[in-house]
């Protein structure tokens, strides 16, 4: 090899340039990490009804580490979706000195039994709400199918003036209401949007006008529903005319 200076002379300034780049490396490395480049501005972005100043204070000062080049994006998104009403999450890098959170939360729409929440998209999470909302109660998975139906369920029951309170599927798949009047009805497994718009249609002619008298109102029939009545020994059955 020392024969051959050439290849001497090339190895040799392969090692410089290795020594530098080390070198550069090293100090870029050091200077990145040096605190002179910190966040001085963390702008959190949303329409944001439930996340507090309080919460996002507390995740600035204890869950992001590192300045504007080291601190781990990906670990930042993970700390703020630990809040309980956040449902997406994004940050960025603003040069020179800026973080951007911006955070979507949560819109509640129903409770799911007393363990949840359900929001607009039918998708569970837990957090507090003193709010009154419907409740849901299904199979497991089955929450955004509920939410889908209470959807219809509201534009269904607009000419009756009434509202679902509580929404339930049964294991084998049947619906069920309770009124914000009290009312329970029956839907059943088929027919599910026709039965309750039959219900809705002759609702304010016959039977809102027995007031709180009635208890449950089962739907399963092919072309009327039966009404109970406290207090009656038999069940009262309201047919349309074919």
């Amino acid at each position: 090899m020392w024969d051959r200076p050439q290849l001497v002379i090339w190895v040799a300034n392969l090692l410089y340039a290795l020594a530098t780049l080390a070198l550069l490396y090293t100090v870029l490395f050091v200077v990145v990490h040096m605190p002179i480049f910190p966040f001085r501005q963390i702008e959190v972005v949303g329409d944001l009804n439930h996340v507090t100043r309080q919460q996002v204070e507390y995740i600035v000062r204890n869950e992001l580490k590192g300045n504007f080049f080291t601190l781990d994006l990906n670990q930042a998104r993970l700390a703020f979706e630990k809040l309980p009403w956040a449902r997406s999450v994004n940050v960025r890098r603003r040069w020179p000195d800026r973080l951007e959170v911006t955070l979507e939360e949560h819109v509640a729409l129903a409770r799911w039994g007393n363990v949840a929440l359900v929001n607009t998209k039918g998708e569970l999470f837990e957090a507090a709400s003193d709010a009154k909302l419907p409740v849901f109660a299904g199979p497991s998975g089955s929450e955004m199918e509920i939410a889908r139906r209470y959807a219809q369920f509201v534009q269904v029951l607009q000419p009756t003036g009434l509202k679902p309170r509580q929404v339930f599927l049964t294991p084998r798949l049947a619906w069920q209401l309770k009124l914000d009047n009290g009312l329970t009805v029956e839907i059943g497994r088929e027919h599910v949007e026709e039965r309750l718009a039959r219900f809705a249609s002759v609702y304010k002619q016959s039977l809102e006008p027995l007031g709180n008298r009635i208890q449950a109102v089962d739907l399963r029939y092919p072309n009327g529903f039966a009404v109970r009545v406290p207090g009656m020994t038999k069940t009262a059955e309201l047919r349309r005319a074919a």
